[in-house]
């Protein structure tokens, strides 16, 4: 699909640093930085947890249960920031002196998504909990908070996703995006609610004396801050200003050797030094294979990955979920071009034109990986897309959905299932990603609702893939200097995107490694850049009657034998000759 390359606007920064770098300054500003305070990343320019409503609640709570020694299961999801959140809980907690905490996370084929009664049956039968806290779930289960505190069990929640209007009963919600709630950052992921949980019971407890009267060594919260930062990248949520404060401390924990055994063992086992990495390495190299678990199998193994201490232990479990990963990506290569396939039938020009809203339901497809189907043909269409997939009893279909900028997918859903109250079995989610279920025989209709749907909220103009850059670098600043400070400038991510730059170049040689990468020589002024495009279309590239073309492109460092060089990471090209 053919993209249009817009470069993003300047704001003024108040109080410009003359140290930094100008072409830092300029990526600051396209960023919305108005203040180099916005720069500091250290700890204590981290908010304040007072403003998260009930958290002083929780705390009450949490302190009673710690008090008498109750029995207190946590409850997660089985994604990453699940995964990360159910750890961050479980590690706080022993290290406050918690004697009875154990966790449950729902397998996805079987239970589906949050604290569900069925759930809550299983926790009841195996663990028989005073307490149940939610991490990263919760502010959408009415029916299995109901079914918890009929059998007098304490519940709190802690969650990030948007709440429907009404809430469930449990005795304490901490979620930001719930309303009356005036934290500034409505961003966090869920690992940061139930870190921020986890900093105020400490300072209570502190204050109270509770460490020293029980003979415990006062725990450094700074401590989980890897497991934190892992959590929030995986999540891909905005990283705002106090989110980055939090991945970038993390980083630096794992760049110094200082994280938990099985970060460094699932950075290991992908052969990347743990030393070198950037936000983007948590996204792509250690949340793909800790979700792994979580999409084929049970997401225990990666909450055991992330609870190891022992760092043979956390190896072998690195291995095992790495060879998941590699089943995951032969999964969804498969589903991908079946979906490819179902969509080759709408054609520009044709009776069939592509849909605004596409829906794409497979019988073999895999409950466990739709969710990343769906993530890869919206950005092939960019447009709203939701791949379903068979549940378990056979007369549901699960569906994973993926938005972009300009279209609100859990709004979406909520607007369909208040006009069709029997269509939609339950869902949730926020902005850009939802989930939900729907008895199998409505997915054709749905469909259509669907399409409609977004064909009424969605402008045209958000249907034309746009790649925002930051603008075009003389030859001069093609250096590998200039790709180090951007490296270090970071952190990178959701909503504070990596720099992205554009112009154009002379192809000076181009071939295909690896089957599908193209490798480039590009020359600029007279310098002259290796770079190289992943995953190209083999029906336009290598194009040997290409002379001249136009890259949007990120600067890397290449390092291969000790060596490091600049290298060019192309996101997109198009030839610029006529013929």
């Amino acid at each position: 699909m053919k993209k249009k390359i817009i470069r993003r606007e300047l704001k003024e920064i108040a109080s410009i640093d003359h140290s930094l770098h100008p072409i830092l300054q300029r990526i600051y500003q396209a960023r919305g930085i108005t203040s180099v305070t916005e720069l500091d990343h250290a700890l204590e320019k981290l908010l304040p947890y007072h403003n998260l409503l009930g958290i002083e609640k929780a705390v009450q709570y949490l302190v009673a249960a710690l008090s008498h020694q109750k029995k207190m299961l946590i409850v997660g999801d089985f994604d990453a920031d699940g995964a990360t959140s159910t750890a961050v809980a479980i590690r706080a907690l022993k290290s406050f002196g918690a004697q009875h905490i154990h966790y449950l996370v729902p397998n996805r084929f079987a239970f589906g998504y949050g604290l569900t009664p069925e759930l809550v049956a299983v926790a009841i039968k195996e663990f028989n909990p005073d307490v149940i806290i939610t991490v990263d779930n919760g502010i959408a289960n009415h029916a299995g908070v109901i079914a918890a505190k009929e059998n007098n069990i304490t519940v709190i929640i802690t969650d990030h996703h948007l709440p429907a209007e009404t809430l469930p009963p449990a005795d304490v919600i901490v979620n930001p995006n719930q309303h009356g709630d005036f934290f500034p950052s409505k961003n966090m992921a869920g690992v940061g609610v139930i870190f921020y949980v986890m900093l105020a019971l400490r300072r209570h407890l502190t204050e109270t004396q509770w460490f020293s009267v029980n003979n415990i060594p006062e725990p450094n919260m700074s401590k989980l801050l890897d497991i934190v930062a892992l959590g929030t990248v995986a999540d891909v949520v905005p990283l705002d200003y106090n989110n980055r404060i939090m991945v970038h401390q993390g980083l630096r924990r794992i760049r110094a050797g200082q994280c938990i055994p099985g970060i460094k063992a699932l950075f290991a086992i992908a052969n990347r030094d743990h030393r070198k990495i950037v936000a983007s390495d948590l996204g792509f190299i250690v949340a793909p294979r800790l979700n792994a678990a979580g999409r084929l199998d049970d997401m225990s193994l990666g909450i055991e990955c992330l609870l190891c201490d022992d760092h043979a232990k956390a190896r072998a479990m690195a291995t095992t979920l790495n060879q998941l990963n590699d089943e995951r990506r032969i999964i969804e290569q498969d589903m991908q071009e079946s979906a490819m396939t179902v969509l080759e039938k709408f054609k520009p020009n044709q009776q069939k034109t592509l849909p605004h809203g596409v829906c794409l339901f497979d019988e073999t497809w895999h409950q466990g990986v739709i969710g990343i189907v769906a993530a890869r043909i919206k950005d092939r269409l960019h447009r709203p897309v939701i791949a379903f997939a068979r549940a378990a009893n056979d007369v549901e279909i699960k569906g994973s959905a993926r938005s972009i900028p300009g279209f609100h997918i859990r709004d979406a859903l909520a607007s369909i299932a208040t006009q069709h109250p029997q269509m939609i079995e339950k869902f949730g989610g926020h902005a850009m990603a939802a989930g939900l279920t729907l008895k199998r025989e409505y997915f054709e209709k749905f469909s259509e609702i669907f399409n409609a749907v977004v064909s009424q909220k969605i402008r045209e103009e958000d249907l034309s893939h746009k790649l925002m850059t930051d603008g075009e670098l003389a030859s001069n600043e093609l250096s590998l200097e200039i790709a180090e400070k951007l490296r270090e400038a970071g952190p990178w991510g959701q909503a504070f995107p990596e720099p992205l730059f554009d112009g154009v170049f002379t192809i000076i040689d181009q071939r295909l490694v690896g089957s599908k990468h193209l490798k480039m020589l590009l020359s600029k002024e007279g310098k002259t850049i290796d770079a190289i495009a992943f995953n190209v279309d083999l029906n336009q590239w290598p194009n040997y009657r290409c002379h001249d073309v136009n890259v949007a492109y990120r600067m890397d460092i290449n390092e291969y034998r000790g060596k490091r060089s600049l290298q060019m990471i192309v996101e997109y090209m198009e030839s610029k000759d006529n013929s």
